[in-house]
């Protein structure tokens, strides 16, 4: 891996330039370059804490780092000084999910959000002792106005007066310090204070057909530094949505549930975005330095960059129904665009340049590796081959290498298997047939493909079209053979359950649903089905909509002492019938309104567009915690990082995902991520009680470093391979499977309500 180079080149080369060409952002290049990265070690542990760290940040000058913890306390360390400064107890009743320095004011105000549903200002000038032993103060302001746990807060940049807090009851406030000390006023109830600012109550979407309907409980927000009117959120869907602030209607209370208002842009992988899985949701959503981009981190799923397109180009949108059209075999392409077309990116820069013959000639080579690696097992490092091909020398490459680097890429990924490989596969094809529609490796790759997603019908489509293109390959014989007898055996499927149908609506009919009915629903739906054949009772024969959420923390969310190896959480469960509006207020076909609205009045919902992923980057793992952060490094942003379960975090090249370093920083689980504003320093924390200072200290680079959590990791690939087990599973097939469920309630039937808090162990 270490053999292709890197995008920056020597650091030594990069000073050396100083004095042939003039640089203003000499000093960017230098904070976060391939060479120092790859150095990375543990400088530090800050230990002050009594809980695990679930927030850290650092000021605008990079002088001190602000934390939050389980133990309710807001520690403010001493960069320099690598030490603890003050300690502040700040009263919330449950973990701190965030901490922010208020811009503009000399870094006295500081700001808490808390499972406790709190929003608490303070000012340290105020502070009592000098100390961090002698710190007590009380909060300048508490806004009480959220109903659920505060997991996110956003400051703008060169405003001292506003905060913006991000809860899971649906809404995003704006507190704004000049108006008052305290929210809801004194004899108000919290349905009256008029600080909402998106009313996201009836914002969530299952899918992107789907309109929204439930409350979207927001995980994550972030403000633009370079156009701080544009607002980024996530939470309980798969679609981060991006706002205009200056395009919103003015702030309101939360007595009424609004329509959830017009956004700029969606954002959510092609994959991703018509899967109706109620457990997939994000737990972080960041801009990038300059703006353009955006990163996603999802829960049970990889990290993905994504254009902002906020000047109308520069992005790959996609409406509802075009992830079909990808699996369904045309003879010519036309309408999506998922790339540039061939005759664009060849016409890229090269032949401006004196090193055409060099740069084609290691893209030859680098897909001759690809080819033998798919040839024997190593498809990790083929696929990186691959990934520098495309990502780094795409658009300088001509169509015959492109064509051959794609359908080597996507035979690679079929042969790994790792999450979601085969829809990236099935992307590559696509592409490759844009160049060749009639290439027999891509059709005989979408083939296979589609088989490993149970789209036999579709996959059949491609096989015998391959066939026609090379009639006397036995491979394809073969797999149209194959594809046969799973359709025959699929169709008879069908046909006995669609003559078992009547007994089975009659034995259900007039009963509650037992929760073995919902479980064995939700495991149908479960991510382990995603890359494979679709579940029979995945199509409910029931009139009721299922609604389970589990809601799980390693990092103690329910304020319980930590056991080893146990993760805690709660089950909740909502059943409303289809159509019943007597059941709800919320949104239906993308409006909300009363009971007694006229469906004659409701207009039908048109899909939005959406823009679709340009990166992604996988090795880690997030299924444990809900606010597991993946972040830009360097004022660049050249490189992305995430924390993952397995106690590591990752570094990744953000233009071509290619991994650049793995650290081992937590016992259990790195939850956060933050790079300092101007050094090559990052801090870590986690579920330990501490946080960990990583600096280029190391004597020799290499692409893993160990720290005080163990011992350094030797192989990378299995690292990266035990977390991708981990993500083929199911949430709640990491919790306890559904007998364990069964086992431990002894229910067998119910209708609403919500099931008491559980534990079960961690497989």
């Amino acid at each position: 891996m270490d053999s292709y180079g890197f995008h920056d080149g020597n650091i030594y080369n990069l000073l050396e330039s100083r004095y042939f060409r003039a640089r203003h952002d000499i000093n960017h290049g230098l904070q976060m370059h391939s060479s120092l990265i790859r150095r990375l070690s543990q400088e530090n542990e800050l230990e002050g804490h009594q809980g695990c760290v679930n927030s850290i940040a650092w000021n605008s000058t990079g002088s001190l780092l602000i934390s939050g913890s389980d133990d309710t306390r807001m520690n403010i360390w001493s960069y320099n000084g690598r030490k603890l400064l003050h300690s502040i107890d700040t009263g919330h009743s449950a973990n701190i999910f965030c901490t922010k320095f208020i811009p503009e004011t000399s870094d006295e105000l500081v700001v808490s959000g808390a499972g406790d549903a709190e929003v608490r200002l303070f000012n340290l000038s105020r502070l009592s002792g000098i100390g961090p032993d002698d710190n007590a103060i009380a909060p300048t302001a508490v806004y009480q106005c959220h109903t659920r746990r505060v997991k996110k807060l956003a400051v703008e940049v060169g405003n001292p007066n506003v905060v913006w807090s991000a809860s899971e009851d649906g809404t995003l406030r704006q507190h704004d310090f000049r108006e008052g000390a305290s929210c809801p006023p004194a004899g108000s109830s919290p349905q009256e204070c008029r600080n909402v600012l998106l009313d996201l109550r009836c914002g969530a979407k299952r899918s992107l057909p789907d309109p929204p309907r439930q409350t979207l409980a927001l995980k994550s927000c972030d403000i633009s530094a370079s156009r701080p009117h544009l607002l980024l959120v996530g939470g309980s869907d798969a679609f981060a949505r991006l706002y205009d602030r200056r395009m919103l209607p003015p702030l309101t209370s939360c007595r009424k549930r609004m329509p959830p208002p017009p956004c700029v842009n969606y954002f959510c992988p092609m994959h991703l975005s018509e899967r109706g899985r109620s457990g997939l949701h994000l737990t972080h959503v960041t801009f990038s330095p300059s703006g353009d981009e955006v990163l996603l981190s999802y829960s049970g799923e990889h990290v993905y960059l994504m254009n902002v397109n906020h000047a109308g180009g520069g992005a790959m949108r996609y409406a509802s129904g075009d992830a079909s059209k990808l699996m369904t075999f045309n003879p010519i392409l036309n309408g999506l665009e998922l790339q540039p077309p061939p005759s664009v990116v060849y016409k890229g820069s090269l032949c401006f340049k004196s090193n055409v013959a060099s740069v084609l000639e290691k893209c030859r080579k680098l897909v001759q590796i690809a080819e033998k690696c798919l040839e024997g097992s190593n498809y990790y490092e083929g696929i990186e081959a691959c990934n520098e091909v495309l990502d780094r020398y795409g658009h300088d490459i001509g169509p015959a290498i492109r064509h051959d680097c794609l359908c080597t890429r996507a035979g690679l990924l079929l042969k790994r298997k790792w999450k979601n490989d085969v829809h990236m596969a099935i992307r590559d094809c696509y592409n490759a047939r844009r160049i060749d529609s009639s290439s027999f490796r891509a059709l005989y790759y979408m083939s296979e493909a589609l088989s490993q997603l149970g789209k036999y019908k579709e996959a059949l489509e491609f096989a015998v079209a391959a066939q026609s293109v090379v009639p006397s390959n036995i491979e394809i014989a073969e797999l149209i053979d194959n594809l046969q007898k799973n359709l025959a055996a699929a169709e008879a499927e069908k046909t006995n359950k669609a003559n078992d149908g009547p007994l089975r609506s009659e034995s259900h009919s007039g009963r509650a649903l037992s929760l073995s009915d919902i479980l064995y629903r939700s495991e149908a739906n479960s991510d382990a089905s995603q890359d494979g054949p679709t579940s029979e009772r995945e199509d409910s024969d029931y009139d009721e909509e299922l609604e389970l959420d589990f809601e799980t923390s390693i990092s103690g969310d329910e304020g319980r002492e930590i056991e080893p190896n146990t993760l805690h959480g709660s089950l909740n469960l909502r059943i409303h019938r289809r159509g019943d509006s007597t059941r709800e207020t919320s949104c239906v076909n993308g409006s909300c309104g009363s009971p007694s609205s006229s469906q004659n009045d409701r207009k039908p919902y048109q899909p939005e567009t959406v823009i679709d992923m340009k990166q992604r980057f996988v090795g880690h793992c997030n299924v444990g915690t809900d606010i597991k952060q993946a972040s830009f490094l360097g004022q660049r942003g050249e490189y992305v990082a995430s924390g993952s379960d397995d106690g590591r975090w990752f570094i990744w090249e953000k233009q071509t995902g290619r991994l650049i370093k793995m650290l081992l920083g937590d016992e259990a689980v790195v939850n956060c991520v933050q790079c300092h504003p101007f050094d090559c320093v990052v801090a870590t924390s986690g579920i330990d009680n501490t946080i960990k200072i990583w600096s280029p200290t190391a004597s020799v680079p290499s692409i893993v470093t160990g720290g005080s959590a163990g011992p350094e990791t030797s192989n990378v690939l299995e690292a990266m391979e035990s977390n991708q087990h981990r993500l083929s599973h199911n949430r709640e097939v990491i919790l306890c499977s559904p007998f364990e469920l069964l086992e431990r309630f002894r229910m067998h039937e119910f209708t609403e309500g919500t099931l008491h808090p559980l534990e079960c162990a961690q497989s």
